[in-house]
């Protein structure tokens, strides 16, 4: 099982930020009270530590251009992972900001795999929708035939 928090509603680019990003957000722009943005500072540091940044690894896990819309999620196995977001989700919902919990065992295409996360570039209607008719590569132009 894989687990996302991420934002309830999209940015201004139509795309659904994760927590951290959400909470990096807050303190970048001096919207957090001082407590909170030394202990965002904190928190990511000791993330930092723990935790592998799958850009250091695959460089373009997050590029658009290869992987549109690539996001992490963490693998339910990753305790420590998930209990540090769920304390991440304390501070979003301090500061009312929305976000919500996503849980799938297939959450698209992996180009990042490690032990507690993976990026999956998500499944897209043309690619991934399975009602197709037999034969058809495209939906695009496909009616559906009672």
């Amino acid at each position: 099982m894989f687990i996302r928090f991420q934002s309830a509603v999209p940015n201004g680019r139509g795309t659904y930020p994760g927590i951290f990003a959400m909470a990096n957000g807050l303190r970048d722009a001096g919207l957090l009270h001082d407590d909170d943005a030394r202990w965002v500072q904190r928190e990511n540091a000791l993330g930092n530590r723990s935790y592998t940044d799958p850009s250091t690894v695959i460089a373009d896990c997050y590029d658009g251009r290869p992987n549109p819309g690539a996001r992490s999620w963490f693998k339910d196995t990753a305790v420590g992972l998930v209990q540090m977001a769920y304390r991440y989700t304390a501070l979003l919902d301090r500061y009312g900001v929305p976000w919500v919990e996503l849980r799938t065992e297939r959450p698209g295409r992996i180009v990042y795999d490690d032990d507690v996360q993976v990026v999956a570039v998500p499944f897209t209607h043309e690619a991934d929708w399975p009602l197709k008719e037999p034969g058809r590569r495209s939906s695009r132009s496909q009616t559906l035939r009672s």
